[in-house]
């Protein structure tokens, strides 16, 4: 890479660094900096035990190798950690860099740090046209919880495409609790309009919702998606996006066309699709038993011979011999010795698939507003995505996923360590919060920055003695008295005095954590294995 210059050699593996490279804040510091306003002291300096929560300093597996079908990632050496991301003078981005690299422009001054989290520094002396800059392509596999981003250099020859993994993110949205904070809040204004006040005219007639609108839980999972996609490309010279779109679709493969409103109710698929959507929402087994790796009918819980429809929601999938015991008997009669399971059944024939139907709300507008933000988007089939990773060999997470979209031939490598963003919110304007019973229990103060620090920032405390002597780097909540909380990876520490703190980078409503690659999420993938293709 011509970027930077490679005259001295580099350090043979990622090491901690030095705390002054690793919090000092941009060339002009400012309060709207989000690295800090001021520098270290010499206090802060010369304490030790620093907890290193930027994800290229994380200890791990670390790898080289080219990943082949023949040859898959868990036998091709040693993991890469993720790339740090690198701008010029101006701002503009260049080619990522290696750790060891970045960390060898910091201690000859030749770069500054320009965020902390994701990890970003800003050249001294050097712009875009003074560089070469071959750019980098953005992976994203959308779902309804989770979204993976993937950061990837593509190097095309006669043998075909080869990614080679630069930095990878899971993004968690809090959809679900943006729909209970909605429910909870149309549970009040229903109350309020219940009880003997003054008449208020219904305004819920003259409301009108304009074309393309989705719900709120929605909508904020389709901004969040642009929010990160256009961070990454402030970042990276990102020329190419591939994103998942779909799942697969046999019954348009059949026609060979695009389908669109009623194609999709009766064709000659029909029953093929209605049997893979039972297949998800019974998780591949018996609904009856439970048994699986069998041959599966697709049976009527209210048969036929009674009235029973042909809706969806009136079929399951069982084994032939739970098929033929329950002959044409309802599912009341057939399980009244296993009422366990009958409650089972039941249960489960009136849960949507909520996931599902969030996905598919949100993927076309997902695609059409990234092709309006980047010059070139390719989409491709989830289909295609899972076969790429089962032929290298890549575990089951949305990380690797979204490395995996599209055309790939080969991977000459991925990161060991992921960066898990969860969206946090930014707070409420809501100055009292009341108990369950409507109470207020609490007082928020008018002003939220306190000693120049707000609920949200990322900061390091060094405390020098006493019981919470050590440091600490997490998220903090000011208190009007100085003391503040901060949550770190161990837990929550209170009572810290302001003047023990650091400021790392400003609140932006995400909050983050270094994981390694391959780890189950939060919920465990296990407690969501219908809905795993889907995503």
């Amino acid at each position: 890479m011509a970027t930077f210059h490679a005259g001295q050699r580099a350090d043979r593996a990622v090491l901690p660094q030095q705390p002054a490279l690793e919090f000092a804040s941009a060339d002009t510091p400012e309060n709207r900096d989000e690295t800090g306003r001021e520098r270290l002291t010499t206090r802060r300096r010369a304490a030790s035990g620093v907890e290193h929560v930027r994800g290229e300093t994380l200890s791990g597996a670390l790898t080289t190798g080219r990943v082949t079908p023949d040859r898959p990632v868990r036998e091709a050496g040693r993991k890469a950690q993720p790339a740090v991301f690198v701008l010029d003078k101006h701002g503009a981005p260049l080619q990522p860099t290696t750790p060891a690299r970045a960390r060898k422009l910091l201690k000859q001054g030749r770069a500054a740090v320009h965020r902390h989290t994701p990890f970003v520094i800003r050249m001294k002396d050097r712009t875009v046209t003074q560089s070469s800059v071959h750019g980098v392509e953005l992976g994203i596999d959308p779902g309804s919880q989770y979204t993976g981003f993937a950061v990837f250099a593509t190097t095309r020859t006669e043998a075909g495409a080869t990614r080679r993994g630069l930095y990878a993110i899971e993004l968690a949205h809090r959809g679900n609790q943006i729909r209970d904070k909605l429910a909870r809040r149309a549970a009040y204004r229903r109350g309020r309009r219940t009880r003997n006040l003054r008449y208020r005219t219904p305004r819920f007639l003259n409301r009108r919702r304009p074309k393309g609108w989705l719900a709120p839980s929605l909508k904020h999972r389709l901004d969040t998606v642009l929010s990160w996609a256009n961070r990454l490309a402030r970042w990276a010279p990102i020329s190419k996006v591939h994103i998942e779109n779909t799942s697969f679709d046999t019954h348009a493969l059949s026609v060979g066309r695009p389908l669109e409103s009623t194609d999709y109710q009766k064709g000659s698929l029909y029953y093929c699709e209605a049997r893979e959507y039972l297949s998800v929402k019974w998780g591949r087994a018996c609904a009856y038993c439970g048994v699986r790796a069998v041959r599966l009918n697709i049976d009527h819980i209210h048969p036929r011979s009674r009235g029973g429809a042909d809706r969806v929601s009136n079929l399951v999938l069982c084994c032939v011999p739970c098929n033929q015991a329950k002959s044409n008997r309802p599912v009341e009669e057939f399980l009244a010795h296993n009422p366990p399971a009958l409650r089972r059944v039941l249960s489960q024939v009136k849960a949507p698939l909520r996931d599902a139907a969030a996905v598919n709300a949100t993927r076309w507008a997902i695609q059409q507003t990234l092709a309006t933000a980047f010059p070139v988007v390719c989409s491709a089939s989830g289909g295609r995505t899972k076969w790429n990773r089962q032929r290298l060999g890549l575990p089951k997470t949305h990380t690797l996923d979204a490395l995996c979209v599209g055309s790939l031939d080969e991977l000459s490598q991925y990161p060991a360590v992921f960066l898990s963003v969860t969206a946090t919110g930014r707070g409420t304007y809501a100055r009292t919060s009341a108990d369950k019973y409507g109470f207020p229990r609490l007082y928020r103060p008018r002003t939220k920055l306190v000693h120049g620090y707000a609920t949200g920032d990322l900061a390091q405390a060094v405390v020098p003695s006493g019981k919470k002597a050590g440091t600490h780097v997490g998220r903090i909540s000011v208190r009007t008295r100085g003391n503040f909380n901060i949550r770190t990876s161990q837990g929550l520490l209170q009572g810290i005095r302001h003047t023990y703190f650091h400021l790392l980078q400003r609140a932006d409503g995400y909050g983050y954590t270094a994981r390694p690659e391959g780890a189950p999420s939060s919920p465990p993938e296990a407690a969501r294995t219908d809905q795993r293709r889907l995503r």
